[in-house]
């Protein structure tokens, strides 16, 4: 990849911004990172997630979805968040000299998008979800699992126990047929935003730590299968 730290990404007749964190270690791997429904590229929670990955070798690109850089806070319709999502990572393709493996994911909404272009076979080798907003606050019958199923690529998917968009026994009967192909990792005692309490007997640290194991236990299953 190019040792530029940031660009600007054409969608359409506008523009985003987009950063790229190089990985710590030899990149084993670039991840294209959505930001979460009320987040941004630039939020503290997904900045410090990227230097967890990084630490386990993912090269990370972030960047913001065009109604976040608009100023607006309802987010694009799902068509415009999927084409802004493919035009990061063509960007991110057309930079890369050898690139390595490709996962796309992030953090709730922006995992959401992902995973529905990968349903539609968009081009990826995984998948690399946090919070996964099954249905919304407080409506766990308006399921977003309908199109999981044709996901065809390896999933990596990080919920916490006390998650209110993520039931556990609807997520667990959601991916029940996918378990072939998506690994489930419960974080205990963590909301939405993965913050724990102090009554847990730890903090947002060892959640962090325990992403970062977890996905590197994953990314070395991956790399014995190539």
């Amino acid at each position: 990849m190019t040792s530029e730290a940031r660009w600007r990404v054409p969608v359409g007749d506008e523009e985003i911004p987009a950063a790229l964190h190089p990985a710590a270690t030899e990149a084993r791997a670039v991840f294209v990172c959505g930001p979460s429904a009320g987040g941004d590229m630039g939020e503290a929670g997904l900045l410090r997630l990227v230097e967890m990955l990084q630490q386990v070798g993912l090269t990370v690109v972030t960047f913001n979805f065009l109604y976040r850089e608009s100023g607006r806070r309802r987010p694009d319709p799902m068509p415009v968040l999927q084409r802004t999502f493919a035009a990061v990572v063509e960007s991110v393709l057309g930079r890369a000299a050898d690139p390595p493996l490709l996962l796309l994911g992030g953090r709730s909404m922006g995992g959401r998008v992902a995973s529905m272009l990968a349903a539609d076979g968009f081009a990826c080798d995984g998948l690399l979800l946090f919070a996964y907003p099954l249905h919304p606050a407080g409506a766990p019958n308006r399921l977003r699992s309908a199109h999981l199923g044709r996901i065809a690529v390896p999933t990596l998917c990080f919920n916490g126990t006390r998650d209110s968009l993520c039931l556990h026994e609807l997520m667990e009967a959601a991916v029940a047929p996918l378990a072939d192909r998506w690994t489930m990792h419960w974080l205990v005692g963590a909301d939405h935003s993965f913050h724990v309490t102090r009554a847990s007997g730890r903090d947002d640290d060892d959640v962090r730590r325990e992403i970062g194991a977890a996905t590197k236990t994953w990314l070395d299953g991956r790399a014995r299968r190539i």
